[in-house]
């Protein structure tokens, strides 16, 4: 790795998001810093890629004289942009995050827009992190005491990476931090599940029917993120892997019977 890494700070919720100060102040001097984020709030999109129309890059002053590259796309589009455009080099690192609320489980992990960034870059070989926190709005990110845990923290886990390599066979961490800090941190696997979602029905003015998506919390998984961030009031590290195929071999088996019945099916066919 060279003497300077090159380091890629990203945030779902905007370039102007206050979660994406907090990350940038965290390392700010652990090496080359490169601000790419999407111009507005994108949560939610996950892996989501813009496809339709040109991405527009827009160089920005951030907090008083950090440069920054807003753009018009998701927070994958960010990955992309800042490897060909920005950096126009290697990337020894992304960051993701601090995102305004948590990304525990992996019902929200699979649909998330920080995690989504992560995800990208690790698909193309960059080793990433992701932060989250349980909080409501950015505002909570000003209260000097929760910023400072959440500051130190960040850069233990990223100078770490950085000094002794990313752990063997992970290709992103999800780092979830909790509302109120009131325990330790803790390596747990991510829950299945963090809401049972449910639409409710309402009518518009004209009383037409329309639905509005919301989730209720499960019940919290014990030894999982979820846990740990919801109950304990810890700090959860979640190693991920991209590799969704199934391990198991009997699944291979089984689906080996169908295609062996699927491929018969076709030499039949008069089609």
């Amino acid at each position: 790795m060279r003497s300077k890494p090159k380091i890629i700070l990203t945030n779902d919720d905007g370039i102007f998001s206050p979660g994406l100060r907090v990350l940038y102040e965290a390392v700010k001097d652990l090496g080359e810093i490169y601000i790419v984020a999407p111009s507005e709030p994108k949560s939610a999109v996950g892996l989501g890629i813009t496809l339709h129309k040109p991405i527009r890059v827009n160089e920005v002053t951030l907090w008083g004289k950090t440069r920054g590259f807003a753009i018009n796309g998701t927070p994958s589009d960010s990955i992309h942009v800042a490897r060909e455009v920005v950096v126009k080099d290697s990337i020894d690192l992304v960051l993701s995050g601090v995102n305004i609320g948590d990304n525990t489980s992996m019902q929200t992990i699979l649909s998330s827009g920080t995690l989504g960034a992560a995800s990208e870059a690790s698909l193309m070989g960059i080793k990433s992190i992701a932060f989250s926190a349980n909080v409501q709005s950015g505002e909570e990110f000003y209260k000097e005491e929760y910023s400072s845990i959440i500051k130190k923290t960040i850069r233990v886990i990223v100078s770490y990476v950085l000094e002794q390599g990313f752990p063997k066979g992970v290709d992103v961490i999800s780092v979830n931090f909790p509302d109120e800090i009131k325990s330790g941190a803790y390596v747990v696997p991510a829950a299945r599940l963090r809401w049972w979602e449910k639409l409710e029905e309402r009518k518009d003015p004209r009383g037409v029917p329309y639905y509005w998506l919301y989730g209720e919390p499960t019940e919290p998984e014990p030894d999982t993120d979820v846990y740990v961030v919801h109950v304990l009031k810890g700090i959860a590290l979640t190693p991920l892997v991209l590799d969704m195929s199934a391990s198991s071999g009997k699944a291979y088996s089984q689906l080996n019977t169908i295609a062996k019945i699927v491929q018969k099916a076709l030499e039949e066919s008069t089609i």
